[in-house]
């Protein structure tokens, strides 16, 4: 019996050292192949994550001051109103504009599917309520337009039809948005922005694209090297919205 089981013993030995054996004849893979591979993975991954899940978005004018001022470069969740998530008042969206689907717009809703708007001497109502006022939403011009000139400052009342939602911007004297043409279809809104990812103050003096582009290149490299410091918005970068 006990011959056996040493015979078993010295079996179990053999067989680990068959295995050291076999892995120590693998070949390694080269370094370049590993880089490699972790390259086109990360590359996959991002195309994914761009494609289906976060896109990025970069704010153009000040309509939305100063929540969001011109320059910021902020993420999009495109999952957020997805899976029997719907858009709550207070959400700021990324939507295709419904008299040009080419253009994107970033906006706030103000009012669901069904509320009822009005705005009164600049001062906003939904369903005869005083709305919240967005923390860093201005005004910045004290006259107040009649209704009949202007939808700026008075408007309404107006019931948001089914499916659409009513979006204005936080520079409430300085948007172009659903008080002017209208409410944003739900198929419209692209997703939810969710962070302030980069932020770089607008310079008037910057170079400029035109052609010949390499000239351009060379020009912005100078250009960002020289400026990188003193005109990114340092505070606002990780911004949650």
């Amino acid at each position: 019996m006990d011959q056996d089981f040493l015979i078993q013993d010295i079996q179990r030995v053999e067989r680990k050292k068959e295995v050291s054996k076999v892995l120590r004849r693998r070949k390694q893979k080269p370094l370049w192949r590993e880089y490699l591979e972790t390259a086109i993975i990360a590359l996959v991954a991002a195309a994914f994550l761009r494609i289906f899940v976060v896109s990025a978005y970069r704010v153009s004018s000040g309509s939305m001051g100063d929540t969001l001022l011109e320059g910021d470069y902020i993420f999009i969740n495109k999952l957020a109103y997805q899976y029997g998530g719907s858009p709550k008042q207070g959400d700021i969206i990324v939507f295709k504009y419904p008299n040009n689907p080419e253009k994107e717009f970033i906006k706030r809703i103000v009012a669901l599917p069904d509320q009822t708007v009005q705005i009164a001497d600049k001062v906003l109502y939904v369903d005869e309520q005083v709305a919240q006022i967005p923390v860093y939403s201005k005004h910045i011009d004290k006259r107040i337009i009649p209704g009949d000139l202007s939808f700026r400052d008075n408007f309404g009342p107006y019931k948001v039809p089914p499916g659409e939602y009513f979006v204005m911007g936080d520079n409430r004297d300085d948007s172009r948005d659903s008080r002017f043409w209208g409410p944003v279809p739900r198929e419209n809104i692209k997703g939810k922005a969710v962070l302030i990812y980069w932020s770089w103050r607008p310079d008037p003096e910057a170079p400029r694209w035109e052609f010949p582009y390499v000239i351009n290149a060379v020009q912005w490299l100078g250009y960002g090297l020289f400026n990188f410091p003193s005109r990114v918005c340092w505070d606002r970068l990780g911004t949650p919205l």
